[in-house]
């Protein structure tokens, strides 16, 4: 489904890739109406469709997916289709960006938030205030400590308090778990991280369970604030999904097997990855995560702060950039990034693990560990 695009061809051509739409008006019938079914580029475009088609099918979405400009845009729009006043819970641990989006826009539109650890179900459970709590916001793994929440307690501590379970999944992607079918009801992934896998897009996706009215909310939040995904980053998401399988898998395996090297490194004091069996979500994470555990993990650096930006600024073949997913391998000292108040600890370096040789990236993380500590 992935590699073929769900095997759809350019009726027109018989391409087997197909067209870019770039028209942003179209036709009218001489009777007024719209029989191709576009009206405007603003809140439709057949590329943006193909993709989203693509991305259903592999979430298991029944409602369907929908593209947005950035992950950003397609977390945001599921707060902005709640109402004024209404209570959500969300991760305590999660990405900085929409964490601080929480905290600072969402309460300035009337919503009560609540952050909470919620790897512990307990905490989750008595967070919810029934009739009050709208939507429960979890990320697993969670970014940069790789916390793990179990989806389906959550999904039914949610669904018993009335409100509904969104879960950003961008970090395990529908490679290794389908929110949906633990009982999500509604998906979200960083397009730009390895859904696309190059580096060379920034996109958004959000696909439901259901399609209900808070769904129907979302779809008018992004038509009326022009958040859609533009035609050609559509096509360079759909041409990334099919090498999608075959680049998570050999992520996956590279960041199981540093995760296992590192475990044991003189220089390193920890690891942080839900493949080893000593981190503390392991047993979930093996019961709701397939073919491994994903290309993200983190080590922390002995020495502290200095240590692992020292680390950092040695690397070679590793690049020190922002972001995730995609095929080069990247490491990031997160802590600089967020700032105050972030939860990430100081001697904590980020690593986004891409397709190269696993003992090349090895190698050159352990001369820049050697070189920091000499």
């Amino acid at each position: 489904m992935a590699a073929q695009a769900l095997g759809r061809v350019d009726p027109a051509t018989r391409a087997v890739v197909p067209p870019i739409h770039v028209a942003t008006t179209y036709l009218r019938d001489p009777d007024n109406a719209y029989s191709s079914g576009f009206v405007y580029g603003r809140p439709d475009n057949a590329t943006v469709r193909e993709t989203e088609a693509v991305l259903a099918v592999l979430e298991e979405a029944e409602a369907g997916a929908l593209l947005f400009g950035s992950g950003m845009a397609a977390a945001t729009a599921c707060f902005a289709a709640l109402e004024p006043g209404d209570h959500v819970v969300a991760s305590a641990v999660m990405y900085w960006a929409l964490r601080n989006w929480l905290l600072t826009e969402a309460t300035r539109w009337g919503l009560r938030v609540e952050l909470v650890e919620t790897d512990d179900l307990g905490k989750l459970e008595a967070a919810m205030r029934p009739g009050e709590t709208k939507l429960v916001w979890i990320e697993t793994p969670s970014n940069p400590l790789w916390t793990i929440t179990d989806i389906a307690g959550a999904a039914r501590i949610a669904h018993a308090a009335g409100a509904r379970l969104a879960v950003d999944s961008t970090c395990a992607s529908p490679y290794h778990t389908r929110p949906l079918g633990l009982g999500a009801d509604i998906v979200m992934h960083a397009g730009t991280k390895i859904l696309n896998g190059h580096s060379d897009v920034i996109a958004g996706v959000l696909a439901a369970r259901q399609d209900d009215e808070y769904w129907a909310r979302i779809k008018r939040v992004r038509a009326s604030g022009g958040a859609i995904l533009g035609p050609f980053e559509a096509y360079l998401l759909n041409r990334g999904l099919k090498t999608f399988y075959v680049r998570a898998a050999a992520q996956a395996a590279s960041a199981m097997a540093l995760a296992e090297r590192f475990a044991a490194h003189p220089h390193v004091a920890r690891v942080l990855y839900p493949g080893l069996p000593q981190h503390p979500g392991h047993a979930v994470a093996a019961g709701q995560m397939e073919n491994g555990f994903g290309f993200m993990m983190s080590v922390q650096v002995r020495g502290g702060e200095g240590a692992a930006i020292g680390t950092a600024a040695r690397v070679d073949l590793w690049k020190r950039a922002t972001s995730l997913g995609g095929v080069e391998s990247l490491v990031e000292h997160r802590a600089s990034i967020e700032g105050p108040g972030t939860p990430c600890p100081p001697d904590l370096l980020r690593l986004s693990v891409g397709i190269e040789d696993p003992d090349d990236l090895a190698r050159d993380l352990d001369a820049a560990l050697a070189s920091a500590h000499a």
